[in-house]
């Protein structure tokens, strides 16, 4: 999608199975073998209301879409995120450490990778 265009409808994703097993693969950064055959590629991630996170997948082979519920933040994870914080550093996706830190969104600490709220930036 090009810079200032209309989001795409991505309404039309199907679910993708065995997603524990997935989400294992989606946080070591590997490549998600596609339920078509080929690769699932990564079109978009985004924030849900309730601090989960959405990727939507596109097949490498058949174009088909497919959908990935990333689990809201534990209170662990964001404990660990407030503590780096209140220790003056940058923190780091919880599930992602150490490749991705997270980025402010808003009042809100995201990882972009996962879509996930860890906690909310400190004044």
């Amino acid at each position: 999608m090009r810079p200032g265009a209309p989001a795409e409808p991505l309404g039309d994703a199907l679910p993708l199975p065995d997603e524990k097993t997935q989400l294992k693969r989606w946080y070591a950064t590997a490549q998600i073998p596609s339920p078509m055959g080929g690769f699932l590629e990564p079109l978009r991630v985004r924030s849900e209301d309730d601090g989960s996170g959405m990727v939507i997948f596109e097949c490498s082979a058949s174009a088909m879409r497919f959908e990935m519920t990333i689990p809201a933040a534990t209170r662990g994870e964001k404990k660990a995120v407030k503590d780096h914080q209140d220790a003056g550093e940058d923190p780091n996706c919880p599930r992602h450490h150490p490749l991705q830190r997270l980025n402010r969104v808003g009042p809100y600490l995201v990882c972009p990778m996962c879509g996930v709220r860890y906690g909310k930036v400190l004044a």
